[in-house]
């Protein structure tokens, strides 16, 4: 019987990829006893590389794992992994939105640390919008990481409820109700109050006219840093939204990319 411990890969998978310098599969591992879908990307040039865990932002096909954004990220010299989360392409459970799916983040990181081209002493994190909250999970459960980014990123479920009158439909099926009549459901999934569990420097980026995710989810998770005594730094972005044009989202991948291969572990 195959090993199905959290992290082991049962299957990969070539994928066709936008960038000829990055080569990409479609990986399915282990999270829970589920089989689990992610993407990994790896630079073609031989080499020891950096390890990036991508945590995508949306739920199910929205804000859905991009190709070409995972090859972006590689081409400047990191192996990444981007987990689709349970329930999504194919893999098995379902997406939870940050409950008990955050550890397919945790295993994703076990995922990077099998590939031959990573220094498994240097992980990141990076993560966009509801990518925000799996991150900030991750970085809480494993000491193993080295810093982490999030970009547009959740910091507070309830905060989402209250601010995204689109998304409670959606909260409510998979969470099981409103923050009111399932009080404990959103507060187990809100990581603010376990800031002080994390051991590496977070950088924030944040568009100030953000009205996906917005800007007061920054400052929540600002306010709750500097409250735990811990390192960070923050991005924000004064005339920006959710969505970055391309030209200035390329040089802030360059940057965040820059200030993750500055971190001392």
């Amino acid at each position: 019987m195959v090993e199905q411990t959290n992290g082991t890969i049962c299957k990969r998978k070539d994928y066709p990829s936008p960038n000829p310098t990055v080569r990409l599969e479609e990986i399915t591992y282990w999270s829970d006893g589920l089989r689990v879908k992610g993407m990994l990307a790896t630079p073609k040039a031989a080499g020891r590389y950096e390890g990036l865990l991508y945590l995508r932002g949306g739920i199910q096909h929205v804000g859905m794992v991009r190709p070409a954004r995972i090859a972006q990220f590689a081409s400047h010299g990191l192996v990444v992994f981007a987990p689709y989360y349970r329930g999504n392409r194919g893999g098995e459970g379902k997406d939870e939105f940050a409950g008990d799916d955050r550890n397919d983040a945790v295993a994703g990181v076990e995922v990077l640390k099998q590939q031959h081209a990573v220094n498994s002493e240097r992980i990141h994190l990076f993560s966009f919008s509801r990518g925000g909250i799996m991150a900030l999970w991750t970085a809480i459960l494993r000491d193993d990481l080295t810093s982490m980014v999030t970009w547009a990123g959740v910091s507070d479920v309830v905060f989402t409820y209250k601010e995204r009158k689109d998304m409670r439909r959606m909260m409510k099926r998979v969470i099981g109700g409103t923050p009111n009549n399932q009080p404990d459901a959103y507060r187990e999934r809100t990581a603010l109050f376990r800031v002080h569990d994390i051991d590496i420097p977070i950088l924030i980026i944040h568009g100030k006219l953000d009205t996906n995710v917005s800007f007061e989810q920054a400052l929540l998770l600002e306010n709750a840093l500097r409250d735990a005594n811990k390192e960070y730094e923050t991005w924000y972005l004064e005339d920006y939204t959710h969505y970055i044009p391309p030209e200035m989202n390329r040089q802030l991948v360059t940057d965040a990319v820059d200030w993750m291969k500055r971190q001392s572990d």
